[in-house]
């Protein structure tokens, strides 16, 4: 599913995110990436969805080489990935449903497709009939349960989520969690960039562990 090959990432500040990294994530499995702040576990995520190109080495996501993709195929490659940010990033001037029906608009899917599937997202996260609140009268939790709702609508083998539990508390954390926990049971690939070792821990999972944009030791 997913293959680093000696990947470097250097920005056009000159920072060195990632140096010669190396791991692979097979199809249909949870894993963590871990590691302290600024140890490139959003650059590992970017990669993997194309958001940024690799300086040297190879992305392989889905049998794609994402370095040497073009940009026209950009697009398709993106709609078989859902993508999970800590901050959000939802319009809160538009109601739940159509935060969550963002995906599908984008790529012209039938109105009736669109409702049916958005309930059905909704309803996995626990969230279904409050399709007309806006997301300011949501609690955190809630916010980032309609976050995860908009990853999950298109159906994506892949899902990629960046400290999806960082603005919540414990209980909160464990409830993102165990939805993730849910969606690999029935075949997703989810990869969790997380600083909560204690949620790793728990999970029994197995950690990537990154150390200054290499890999790191697990302990």
């Amino acid at each position: 599913m997913i293959s680093f090959e000696r990947v470097s990432k250097r920005y056009p500040n000159g920072r060195e995110a990632l140096t010669e990294l190396s791991f692979e994530v097979h199809d249909g499995e949870m894993v963590f990436l871990t590691g302290r702040s600024g140890a490139g576990k959003s650059s590992v995520l970017k990669l993997i969805a194309l958001i940024e190109r690799p300086t040297r080495g190879q992305v392989i996501v889905n049998g794609d080489n994402t370095g040497k993709l073009p940009l026209r195929r950009v697009p398709m490659f993106r709609r078989a990935l859902g993508v999970v940010f800590q901050d959000h990033r939802l319009l809160m001037d538009r109601p739940v449903f159509d935060n969550v029906a963002l995906p599908l608009i984008v790529t012209d899917t039938a109105f009736r497709e669109i409702e049916k599937r958005v309930r059905a997202a909704l309803d996995q996260v626990g969230l279904l009939g409050k399709e007309r609140v806006a997301p300011l009268e949501l609690s955190v939790g809630e916010q980032q349960r309609v976050c995860i709702a908009r990853a999950i609508v298109s159906k994506p083998p892949l899902l990629l989520a960046d400290e999806p539990t960082g603005n919540l508390d414990a209980t909160l954390a464990a409830e993102v969690m165990g939805l993730f926990r849910r969606f690999n049971e029935v075949g997703v690939t989810v990869v969790v960039a997380t600083h909560d070792l204690h949620l790793v821990r728990d999970s029994g999972l197995r950690q990537i562990v990154l150390d200054d944009g290499r890999l790191g030791s697990s302990g």
